[in-house]
Formats: C-alpha cells, sequence, structure tokens
C-alpha cells in the first residue's frame, strides 16, 4: 500500500514540527517512520517492518559499539549530528580491526523540533551509511515535551566482524612500539566550537567528521599485527594516549614538533584558550604498532585520502606509572596528563 493510500495526506515538511503524537504509537507516527526514516534509510532489512532486524553473518568475532550524540550546533562546518553519528560508531567499530555491517540508530526528538531540519538530519545519515556501505536496519523514534530536548539526540549502534588472525586491542602496546596519527589534530572540536560562537576566521574550519574504516582496512591488509587502533574523540590526542598507557601499562614519548595541526586550528586555539591536543576529532585515528612496521604503516595511511598528512609522533616506552611525555618545540619536556574538567561541552 502507498503513503498516500495509508495516510489521508502527507507530512507538511516544510512547515510543520514535531509533535507529541509523533512518539504516541499511532498513525502519526507510523507516518513519521515511513515518510521520513524508511524514505531515506530504505534497504531490504529495515523493510522487514519489525521490531528487530533479522540477518545472517559470515563466521568469526563479532564487535559492537554504541554512541549516544548530543551534539551542539546540530549542523556545523564540515557535517551535523547525522552524519558525524553514523561516522563515530562505524569509526568505532573499526577500530578494532573488523568490517562494519550494521547500525541502528534511535532518536530522542524534542516537541516543536522544525520536520524540514529533521528530515535534512535522516538525509546526511542516510548519505553518510550508503558512503561507508553500513546500512541502518532498525531504529527507534520517541518525542519529549518541549523543554525537556535539545532538538534532536541520536544514539547509534554498530556490529561487524573480525577478519580472522585479527587482534588489536588497547592493552597490547609495548616498548619500543610506534605511535603514528594519520591527520591533523583538533579540526572538528575548533569547527564546533567556532560555529557555536560565531567566530570567523580567515580560513574556515571544517570538522574532519569522517568514517574511516577503509583506510583501516588498508593498514590491516599491510600488517595484520597492529597492536592498537583508536580514535581521539573526546579529550583528543592527550586523553587517547593516557587511556592506551593506562590500559597496557605503559608509557609514552612524544614529540611536539611531530604532532600535526593546522595553522588555522593552532591560531583559533590560541585566540580561544584552548590546547589542541585536547580537542576532539571525529575523522583521526592514533596507530600503535612495532617499529619495524611504522614506515609501512605511514606510507599505508599518506597513500589514503584520509591519510594524507599521517605522521610518526613518538614511541612506547617503559614507565610503571603510565605517564604520557612530550618533548616540547622549545626543547624541554612536560607531562601530558589526562584531561581535566569539561574542555568543550557537548562536541559529539
Amino acid at each position: 500500500m502507498t503513503t498516500a493510500r495509508r495516510f489521508a495526506q502527507r507530512l507538511n515538511i516544510k512547515n510543520d514540527c514535531v509533535n507529541m503524537t509523533h512518539g504516541s504509537g499511532g498513525r502519526a507516527m507510523a507516518q513519521l517512520i515511513d515518510e521520513l526514516f524508511v524514505k531515506h534509510f530504505d534497504n531490504e532489512l529495515l523493510r522487514q517492518a519489525n521490531d528487530q532486524a533479522s540477518f545472517n553473518v559470515s563466521a568469526g568475532r563479532m564487535v559492537m559499539s554504541v554512541d549516544g550524540h548530543v551534539i551542539s550546533p546540530l549542523f556545523f562546518p564540515g557535517g551535523d549530528i547525522g552524519s558525524l553519528s553514523v561516522h563515530g560508531t562505524v569509526n568505532d567499530v573499526a577500530m578494532s580491526g573488523a568490517k562494519p555491517l550494521y547500525l541502528s540508530a534511535g532518536f530522542i526528538l524534542e516537541e516543536g523540533f522544525p520536520l524540514a531540519d529533521l528530515e535534512r538530519i535522516i538525509i546526511s545519515m542516510a548519505k553518510a551509511a550508503s558512503e561507508a556501505n553500513v546500512p541502518i536496519i532498525t531504529g527507534d523514534t520517541k518525542v519529549v515535551e518541549k523543554g525537556k530536548g535539545d532538538g534532536v539526540f541520536i544514539t547509534t549502534t554498530g556490529i561487524g566482524v573480525v577478519p580472522e588472525g585479527i587482534n588489536i586491542s588497547g592493552d597490547l602496546a609495548r616498548p619500543g612500539d610506534v605511535i603514528l596519527v594519520n591527520g591533523s589534530m583538533g579540526d572538528h572540536g575548533v569547527a564546533i566550537m567556532s560555529s557555536r560562537e560565531n567566530l570567523e576566521f580567515e580560513t574556515t574550519i571544517e570538522s574532519d567528521s569522517a568514517s574511516l574504516h577503509t583506510l583501516i582496512a588498508e593498514l590491516v591488509n599491510a600488517i595484520p599485527n597492529i597492536h592498537c587502533l583508536r580514535d581521539p574523540t573526546r579529550g583528543g590526542l592527550a586523553t587517547t594516549l593516557n587511556e592506551l598507557a593506562q590500559q597496557s601499562g605503559v608509557g609514552m614519548s612524544i614529540r611536539e614538533a611531530d604532532i600535526p595541526v593546522k595553522p588555522a586550528v593552532s591560531a583559533a586555539c590560541e585566540l580561544l584558550g584552548l590546547d589542541p591536543l585536547y580537542v576532539a576529532n571525529e575523522g583521526k585515528l592514533i596507530c600503535i604498532c612495532k617499529a619495524e612496521d611504522a614506515q609501512t604503516a605511514l606510507q599505508t595511511m599518506r597513500a589514503h585520502p584520509q591519510g594524507k598528512d599521517a605522521a610518526i609522533i613518538g614511541e612506547v616506552i617503559e614507565d610503571e606509572h603510565g605517564f604520557v611525555q612530550m618533548q616540547t618545540s622549545f626543547g624541554g619536556s612536560r607531562i601530558v596528563d589526562w584531561l581535566a574538567g569539561e574542555q568543550l561541552p557537548r562536541i559529539c
């Protein structure tokens, strides 16, 4: 049965807003799901129209990750909450070396949120999922009263399969290993902050939000025994390195001069009083591998569009305290500690 025959009239997406009936479980909710979510996310598994998606997977070790997204503003240079929710979860799954397979998406909508903005977000999600070849196959929608939310919150869950023989984990870094990143730090956080504060710079700073699974697949193919992969999102590079050091029971030594930071991001951080090492990223990864594999990792990254600015930034060292140390550009050294407090709230 077509949408036109099921419902008396189509949604007025251009002028209408979300209302409480869109979360009631009745006809209005069914129409919202049909004319927005199913229309744009459309795929064979979603069309099963059950409370769950049923699918077959190849044999292997499964991985699963879940992400909640509360970013403000919802739309920002280089992306929006829709594409971000796909990229973030695809990346979390892929950091295990897994091939991401499917996503679920849960929406909490605020009463009064414009349907036009909701459709814009859904279209962006659909595009990101299609480009990643990771379909959204099930979901849920709830509506809260005006003032009880902030437009839209999205929770995404992803599953994937790890190829046989691959074991990548945050507790596998060893002294002598080399630390690499695939590009410049701080782009996402500065893009959000500048958009939030209506700041303008000579060069537009855009979020680096992107799905990294194809880059990771090439890395894993080139170096099957990579020790660690992690995306430095909230808390940035500094906090993520501290997480890995604690997990592995090692220390880390990095060089400030080798950490790629775009001049515009560096200038914006100086203006805003931020340290780019602690600013969030959404299209970057940290790779830790054996020293003999470092050049292969670097060349593999630089041959990929999402790794052209890749760099070796340091080494894993023995340190029972698990400290991250940095050789500064001025020739000194300092401890790079965990992020203290909330530098940039609602960054993802």
